[in-house]
């Protein structure tokens, strides 16, 4: 980690922010004999990144609080009293792989540089997905002449999204010239493209050597087809609250190694409707060219209480500290709170944090002074929360 002016940051890794800078709030909480506050409760819970198993599993009967304060909310402005509920779908196929001929050659192509996100608290941003951009790429190809992949690793994190995107490809000896001037135009279309969002964006490709097995023309086509038909982004807006989007899509990650497919995708929604949905949709686009989809992690959105007693008194110790009203949001995300609502369905709840950019990137960093003021706000509520929910 180093400090550079106002944030703290990590070398070539995620910092650990999202949600680390909670706990730390919540043990500092539990230290401390100085710190006023009525009975508490300290949840923690594992694999909220990757899956939410902990508040998946958690007991219907471990509490007796009425009040639930989330600290993992990233803005240090905003008070959250909504999320979005998700389902993570996975693709599988497997495939017969084929030697080259002695006429065809391999190359490998790498997009990287990308910035990446929170897939679901950025996904309305018009971030590149490293996925996507590079099929838009072998599907241009594919219009001059033909391919075989061989290989795919792209992408990571299913809630994040991707900034790295590699692929093995092979095609005729006679159209290396060709291939090498549609990389070079596509590089220079893509930064033009993304150039206020991924002004680092990088393409490269390097002729191969090796003579690595190949797919056939055939299913190359068709799975190149699928992941551009794949919707990814946002699908649909909210019609009743301004700006919030309700259903998305994340094509988070594509592996293809030895004849293994495996792809990934998160799909969002406020709408249970909506999230069954575009699942289907996607489900569908793939099970078409033969593979198997399963869906797992559903996980339920947090229905927002705007009447909340607890929200008017937040609210208020917000403004008694800062003089200003803070922005009280429904969130395209998943918090665990949709999950822990639906075992304590009377439990209030609101969630707020520290300001943390980038998270789920290499590019996160958190403010100190925003730390500063989220801790003097998370202090002041404990103060003044009442013992229960009227």
């Amino acid at each position: 980690m180093y400090v550079e002016g106002d944030w703290v940051k990590a070398s070539g890794t995620t910092l650990g922010a999202d949600n680390g800078l909670g706990v730390a709030a919540i043990m500092a909480v539990l230290e401390s004999k100085e710190i006023s506050h009525p009975k508490i409760e300290a949840l923690f819970t594992i694999d909220e990144e990757t899956g939410m198993t902990g508040a998946l599993n958690l007991s219907d009967s471990i509490l007796s609080g009425k009040i639930l304060l989330n600290l993992d909310t990233e803005e240090d402005d905003e008070i959250c009293i909504g999320c979005a509920g998700g389902i993570d779908i996975t693709i599988n196929r497997s495939y017969i792989l084929n030697d080259l001929s002695d006429d065809e050659v391999c190359a490998e192509i790498s997009l990287n540089g990308l910035t990446g996100g929170h897939s679901g608290a950025e996904i309305h941003k018009g971030l590149g997905n490293s996925n996507k951009i590079l099929f838009e790429i072998l599907n241009e190809i594919i219009k001059h002449f033909k391919i075989s992949i061989c290989s795919i690793n792209g992408g990571g994190l299913r809630n994040a999204i991707p900034r790295e995107s590699s692929t093995v490809i092979s095609f005729s000896k006679d159209n290396i010239n060709l291939f090498e001037q549609i990389i070079k135009k596509s590089l220079q279309k893509y930064k033009t493209k993304f150039k206020g969002t991924d002004s680092n964006l990088n393409l490269e490709f390097q002729i191969l050597n090796d003579k690595i097995e190949q797919l056939n023309y055939k299913e190359s086509v068709e799975l190149i087809d699928a992941i551009n038909n794949c919707p990814n982004g946002v699908f649909e807006m909210s019609k009743s609250i301004d700006g919030l989007v309700e259903t998305s899509n994340n094509l988070a990650n594509v592996k293809l190694i030895e004849g293994k497919l495996k792809i990934m995708c998160l799909t969002r929604s406020s709408s249970e409707d909506s999230k069954a949905q575009l699942s289907k949709v996607i489900s569908k686009i793939f099970e078409d060219i033969s593979c198997d989809c399963t869906f797992s992690g559903g996980y339920p959105g947090w229905e927002p209480n705007i009447d909340s007693n607890t929200l008017k008194e937040v609210k208020n110790s917000y403004i008694k500290l800062f003089s200003s009203e803070p922005k009280v949001n429904v969130i395209h995300a998943g918090l665990e709170c949709g999950i822990i609502g639906s075992h304590y369905p009377e439990m209030d709840m609101i969630s707020f944090g520290p300001t943390i950019l980038g998270a789920h990137s290499p590019d996160e960093k958190a403010s100190i002074s925003s730390t500063q003021k989220f801790w003097s706000f998370f202090t002041e509520v404990l103060a003044n929360i009442p013992q229960k929910v009227d």
